[in-house]
């Protein structure tokens, strides 16, 4: 192209008198001309980029909510406790139900202790022993040389009875004895008895015993000696 340029230029008839033309000025305005359209041209040519779309963004759906499990109630738990109060029963105590049940009108008996003589673990059948009721007036009546010791039940060791020496006010207390009789028969034995008002009534905590009838071992006999 710049060679056709330099020959249209050179076979052109004569110019009119004026200034001789500045050839590098026309070239340079030539390549210019050139250069804008190759480059429009390479423009033209070259396929415009398609925008890709962005991924639509996709949204995690919602976790559904737990459900928590409705409240249960509470189990309500309710304790009944009954009053014991311990009596002493030899050398150790027992637990006997609450005295104040045991009343008959304004008459009650508490048991403080049980005592044996001879006091022993085991008696040898038909032997005599005593037992020995140490108790206390904790009703409103005074005890009168009326009131007696009574069978109840059990193992009837003893047909006797027994009362107070004296009066028992009430708060005080005193010491009822028995005297009884092994059974014949060995074996563990255990009987009842309670305080009476004289009328048949019965009241106050049972006065209890509990023995155990064994026979003694035979005694062996050292053999004879010699000189």
């Amino acid at each position: 192209m710049l060679l056709t340029v330099i020959l249209l230029g050179s076979c052109a008839g004569q110019a009119p008198a004026s200034a001789t033309p500045d050839v590098n000025a026309i070239m340079t305005d030539s390549v210019g001309t050139f250069v804008a359209s190759f480059f429009q041209t390479q423009t033209a040519m070259v396929t415009p980029a398609t925008p890709t779309p962005l991924n639509t963004p996709t949204f995690i759906p919602t976790s559904t909510p737990l459900l928590l499990p409705s409240a249960v109630a509470s189990p309500t738990y309710v304790f009944l406790a009954t009053s014991v109060y311990l009596s002493p029963t030899g050398t150790q105590y027992t637990a006997t139900a609450n005295p104040s049940t045991l009343a008959s009108g304004c008459n009650n008996l508490s048991l403080v202790r049980t005592d044996l003589d001879p006091d022993s673990s085991n008696y040898a059948p038909e032997q005599r022993f005593t037992v020995s009721w140490k108790v206390a007036n904790t009703g409103t009546c005074e005890w009168t040389q009326r009131y007696s010791v009574v069978y109840a039940s059990g193992d009837k060791l003893t047909t006797g009875t027994v009362s107070p020496n004296n009066p028992i006010p009430v708060g005080k207390w005193t010491t009822l004895s028995l005297s009884m009789k092994a059974p014949q028969d060995t074996g563990t034995y255990t009987g009842y008895w309670r305080l009476s008002d004289g009328a048949g009534h019965a009241f106050g905590a049972t006065l209890g015993v509990t023995i155990v009838v064994k026979k003694p071992a035979n005694t062996a006999i050292p053999p004879t000696t010699y000189p």
